[in-house]
């Protein structure tokens, strides 16, 4: 899942009932943006593979760590210590909130509901971003974005209501109903760390806040998860699935992501996040052998267009 935009405004997409225009022209982002999109729809199918030998609370230790260590390097080189260091508390504050609380949240969801529905539940992402920013900073969303609102957390509530059960799933344990709230924790807690980082880290490197919540998630989830280490040795596929979650899914998207954002604009960016259930569902079916409902598919089409909409990506005109 992203890391905190700096803003989720901008020129958005435009809906018209009769008309629907393409670009003509390539756009040198379009890369970036599916390679994004593919490798976060990846991230779901790691952490399965790792959560089951780790649990939720270690997997996502690991991750963070792994990314800490990853990112470290290339702040050094570009001498940007210096800043992380002028905002280390908000930026250790905004990794709690960004990494460390949602990626146990997701890990935990992963024990007992496939990757494909969580994904679709991470896609509210920019939904609960929109009320955030109504409620922390005045924003307040106007016309088709109200719409957004109310069409998102019906899609939400039709997904959620499928899984509702609180009975321990017979494998896991878990009962379908908590993975589901965790999962909405999760999202929760990506809009809080969005409006927060909007709110009072506007002008710092992105590079730095995406070092520093990673160092920060880590300082947080330290003594939780050796405290919770798993009492067996982790096989090697479970390593091997964290250090793809670490390097590639956190360090190297967050290249990507950023990158994204400078040449495509924040809003563009946002958008990645209704791409990823489309690679995450693709690789469940294919890889884990995951059902895929139709209720899923409707549920999650009706949360992408109310969270487009909330989001001013799209706008509904008369």
């Amino acid at each position: 899942m992203p890391p905190p935009c700096p803003s989720s405004q901008g020129e958005g997409a435009r809906y018209l009932p009769h008309h629907v225009t393409t670009p003509t022209t390539p756009r040198p982002w379009v890369t970036d943006f599916v390679l994004l999109g593919a490798i976060w729809g990846s991230s779901f199918l790691f952490m399965r593979m790792a959560v089951v030998d780790f649990g939720p609370l270690a997997t996502a230790f690991v991750r963070v760590a792994i990314a800490a260590a990853f990112l470290l390097p290339m702040l050094l080189l570009r001498g940007l210590l210096p800043q992380l260091k002028a905002h280390a508390g908000r930026v250790f504050l905004v990794g709690v909130l960004n990494s460390g609380i949602p990626f146990a949240c997701f890990s935990f969801a992963l024990l007992s509901i496939t990757t494909g529905l969580s994904a679709i539940l991470n896609a509210t992402v920019p939904l609960f971003g929109a009320l955030v920013a109504w409620v922390w900073l005045k924003d307040r969303p106007t016309g088709s974005r109200v719409l957004g609102l109310a069409l998102g957390f019906a899609g939400v509530a039709m997904l959620a209501w499928d899984k509702a059960t609180f009975k321990p799933d017979a494998v896991s344990g878990i009962a379908p109903g908590w993975a589901v709230l965790a999962c909405l924790l999760a999202t929760f807690c990506y809009a809080l760390s969005a409006s927060f980082t909007r709110r009072f880290l506007t002008g710092v490197p992105p590079l730095v806040t995406a070092t520093g919540s990673q160092i920060g998630a880590s300082l947080g989830l330290a003594l939780p998860a050796i405290w919770l280490w798993p009492t067996k040795t982790p096989g090697l596929p479970a390593w091997a699935a964290l250090v793809a979650l670490g390097v590639v899914c956190t360090g190297v998207a967050y290249v990507l992501y950023f990158r994204l954002i400078e040449h495509a604009g924040p809003a563009k960016a946002l958008a990645v996040t209704f791409l990823v259930p489309v690679f995450a569902v693709l690789y469940g079916t294919v890889l884990l052998g995951e059902a895929l409902t139709g209720w899923m598919l409707g549920c999650g089409a009706v949360i992408v267009l109310g969270t487009a909409l909330s989001a001013g990506l799209l706008k509904w005109e008369r």
